[in-house]
């Protein structure tokens, strides 16, 4: 290298929250995973013949870990992991998790992570010699759901531009909540709507992050009175496990339930969405009304995992 030059470094692509995505790069994953449903109908691709995946997954899952696991597979890639990392790893052996992403980083070329604690992934991505995809970390976020719940809504309603979303549940602690309002700031016209139990509020950062941002939102306990008005219903689930008592959990849980009901409340275009798992708070009587989309909403799950895979490796 002659006196003067530099050598150019790849940078590594990560994807640790929702905030680092703007509208031109969510159209072109949203373009890509298109094409990814393509592929996938058509039994998959070998593109990545040679690259491996490391699943590092220290809460349970079912939906993110198989659909990335499923993901690589169909891009030809290979996968190795475990599904309880703070029992089947060092960790337990009081490794960091530092330490613990060094070394992975030298056995794989993607690392994909669900933690229990917030940040977790950032602190991976710091020390890693290979891309970071957090899968979750703690009630913090989950921008891969955020970016599959998006890309159902652009995808059934033909866009988002000027969309009502009706946000249900645990907005505390939900880290797909956060992601997905993030996201929702890089539209025109959008209006958000908070409904949620007293004591499991959309907390103050992400409202600061919307009033930033110009977009609108209300916070209200009227569940029937935005069925009316509302385009997307995302409704969650009261997670037990993230309360500190049971007295807490207990003034939250089932407090709003979709049923047949207020389906008859809701507009005929309406769409219902869940990042699942469901505890009650959707009956199943509302399974087959062609307004529940989130069982086509894990699936689309696949094809943005896809493109991700995909981008991380460009």
């Amino acid at each position: 290298m002659n006196e003067g030059e530099t050598e150019s470094v790849k940078s590594l692509y990560h994807v640790l929250g929702a905030k680092q995505f703007d509208r031109e790069e969510l159209e072109q994953l949203f373009s890509s995973a298109k094409a990814m449903e393509v592929v996938a109908g058509e039994g998959g691709t070998q593109r990545f013949p040679n690259k491996i995946m490391s699943t590092l997954f220290f809460e349970a899952s079912t939906r993110t870990r198989f659909s990335f696991e499923s993901a690589m597979h169909r891009l030809g890639g290979r996968v190795i992991g475990t599904e309880n990392a703070s029992q089947f790893s060092s960790a337990i052996k009081g490794e960091t998790l530092e330490d613990m992403i060094r070394i992975i980083a030298g056995y794989s070329d993607l690392i994909v992570m669900r933690h229990t604690d917030i940040g977790a992934a950032k602190r991976a991505a710091a020390v890693s010699t290979v891309p970071v995809i957090n899968a979750g970390d703690g009630s913090g976020e989950h921008p891969t759901q955020a970016l599959l719940d998006l890309y159902t809504i652009e995808k059934e309603f033909g866009g988002i531009d000027g969309a009502h979303i009706a946000m249900i549940g645990d907005l505390t602690y939900g880290r797909t909540v956060h992601s997905l309002s993030y996201l929702l700031a890089n539209y025109r016209n959008v209006h958000i709507s908070f409904i949620s139990p007293e004591n499991v509020r959309i907390p103050s950062y992400v409202k600061q992050y919307l009033e930033e941002k110009g977009i609108s939102y209300e916070e209200t306990l009227d569940l029937e009175g935005i069925a009316k008005t509302a385009d997307v219903f995302y409704q969650t689930r009261i997670q037990k496990e993230r309360f500190p008592s049971p007295e807490e959990y207990a003034k939250a849980e089932g407090k709003y339930i979709i049923d047949r009901n207020l389906l008859n409340t809701m507009k005929d275009k309406a769409m219902i969405l869940h990042p699942l798992p469901r505890a009650g708070e959707i009956h199943p009587d509302v399974d087959q009304d062609p307004r529940a989309a989130y069982f086509r909403q894990a699936v689309n799950g696949l094809y943005i995992r896809m493109a991700l895979i995909e981008k991380c490796f460009e």
